[in-house]
Parts: C-alpha cells; structure tokens; sequence
C-alpha cells in the first residue's frame, strides 16, 4: 500500500511541475495486424484525495492486468475530462501507422481542449494548457503546448490513465471484430501477429479489418517459399 501511495503520488507530483491545466495522450494498437489505432487524452482537473486514493493502482496499461484496467475505466471516465478517438484501417492504410497514432491523438486533445472551453475561461484554457504525449513524438499542426515524454505511462498521472482508457477501449473493439471474424482469434491476440493468428490469415486469408501494410514481409516470405 505505501508503495502504491509513493508512485501515485509521484506520478501527480510530474503532472504539477507541468502546468496548471495537464493532458496527457498516449495511444493503443500502434503494432497489431488488424483494426483501428486507438488514443486517450486525459485531464485531471483539481482531484480530490479521495480520488487519488482511489487510483493507487494507476500505472501504466500494460503493466496491469485486465482486471485492474477494468477497474480503472470506469473511474477515470466519469472523474476526468476525456476524450478516446479511433482511426479506422483505411486510414492507418492512407497515411502510416505513425501518422494515423498523431492524428489520433491531435482529435483526441481537442476533443478535451473543446470540453476545457465549456468549464474554464477560452483564454484561461489557452494560456494554462500543455499536452504531455507519450513517446518521443510530438503532436503535428496542434495548436496548443506540448511536450513528449519518454515511458510518460509510468511518470505521468494523465498519461497513465489516457493509457488505460485508449487500452480497454480498442480491447473492446477487437471484441466486437472478433464477434465478426472470429475465425482470426482476436478476443485473444488483439490483432497482434501471433502464431495462430498468421496462421489464420494462411488459411482464410485477410479480411475488411487487416492492414495490408503489416503483412507484406509475411506474404513476400511466402512466394518466396513457394518458388522452391
């Protein structure tokens, strides 16, 4: 518990050296194989002690387990301010999986910059306001502050939290997929290039939700194969 108490506290302390008004984006489904990109911004606005100790298992997504993600959820969306936008595979497709992730995340902090305006002054809003992306990107043609930060999902409070949103979020839609194509196993791999998944794809082929872009070393090695 003193340990969970110490990196949640850490985690808001980085958020409060940053500025008054902090988003913090991060994204989900940059490497799979097949379905949209994902990403959360999140914004934190004054929270209460009492929600702190509510998020004291808050890190980031991937080092949870679904359980704890679940749990996260709900309690992130309905005690921030949020947004979660997905880019679809034709998209991914038309400008690269970098671009579409920035992209993602440029309409997400909007979408939270939009609701900011509702609650605060625009000028206020204008002049307090940094979005702290994850990775080492920063957002292209986005008009407010920003600044990347490296791992963010484990230094940042809001960037730890857009992670689990952007996170539970395309898990759910993969769920969805899978009840459309379940031949593909998605509701398991996520869209990930495992094992049984390729060979899926050997079977049955590619389908609406595949992103053509990530298989072409997969089918090149095959003709290659199928030459000898």
């Amino acid at each position: 518990m003193a340990e969970n108490f110490a990196h949640i506290s850490e985690l808001f302390s980085f958020d409060n050296s940053k500025g008054n008004i902090v988003i913090g984006t991060d994204e989900a489904g940059r490497g799979p194989a097949a379905g949209g990109v994902f990403a959360s911004a999140v914004c934190f606005v004054s929270p209460s002690s009492e929600l702190i100790e509510q998020l004291l298992i808050l890190n980031d997504s991937k080092k949870l387990s679904k359980k704890k993600r679940e749990s996260l959820f709900e309690l992130i969306k309905t005690s921030t301010i949020n947004s979660t936008v997905c880019i679809e595979v034709d998209e991914i497709e038309r400008l690269n999986i970098l671009n579409a992730s920035l992209k993602a995340m440029n309409l997400a902090c909007s979408g939270v910059i939009s609701k900011l305006k509702n609650k605060f002054d625009e000028e206020y809003v204008k002049k307090n306001s940094i979005v702290l992306v994850d990775g080492n990107k920063l957002i292209k043609e986005f008009p407010y502050p920003q600044k990347y930060v490296i791992k963010g999902d484990s230094k940042s409070a809001s960037i730890a939290a857009a992670s689990i949103l952007a996170k539970v979020s395309r898990d759910r839609y993969m769920d969805e997929l899978d009840k459309e194509f379940p031949e593909y196993g998605w509701s398991k791999n996520a869209g990930y290039l495992t094992k049984s998944h390729i060979q899926s794809i050997d079977k049955y082929g590619l389908c609406k939700y595949h992103r053509p872009s990530f298989l072409q070393k997969h089918f090149a090695k095959q003709e290659q194969l199928s030459l000898f």
